[in-house]
């Protein structure tokens, strides 16, 4: 990812800051070690859709994300020779991290709060928007707990 993103030290931080957040939630919510491994590498590459986006649409709107973004993980992550299985979850993570209406597990569940819990503050979002992600998004106990705490003291 970090070479892929060649420069991009904003992109570089922002993955490495949901994959710090997705492990850690990943760790405390207990979810066992396949999907945590599933996770963090699904955390790791959720934006990196981001570059083609950009190239064929000028645009790094979500919804490109998740068109460009698992061709790109499938091409990233084919040298490590890792089960089928295990590289189509984490394409499908990376193709609905901007869609909150089909989550269906925890690995999902904990990427979509660590990505907000990082948007959150790189996008200045006010208090009471935070309220409502929180409300609406939010369904961890460890998730709900970061986002309380680091947003709505």
């Amino acid at each position: 990812m970090v070479l892929y993103f060649d420069g991009d030290v904003r992109r570089i931080n922002h993955a490495m800051k949901v994959y710090s957040f997705a492990k850690t939630i990943g760790e405390l919510e207990d979810i066992g070690e396949s999907k945590l491994l599933i996770l963090e590498v699904a955390a790791v590459l959720h934006d990196i859709g981001i570059k083609e986006s950009e190239r064929k649409y000028n645009s790094s709107a979500g919804n490109y994300q998740e068109i460009e973004g698992p061709d790109v993980a499938r091409d990233i992550l084919k040298e490590f020779n890792l089960d089928k299985a295990f590289v189509d979850r984490v394409c499908y993570l990376i193709a609905h991290h901007h869609t909150y209406s089909q989550i269906d597990g925890l690995d999902y569940q904990i990427l979509i709060e660590a990505d907000f819990i990082i948007n959150i503050f790189e996008d200045s979002i006010a208090k009471e928007k935070v309220e409502i992600i929180k409300d609406k998004y939010f369904k961890t106990k460890t998730g709900i707990r970061f986002i309380e705490s680091m947003y709505m003291k």
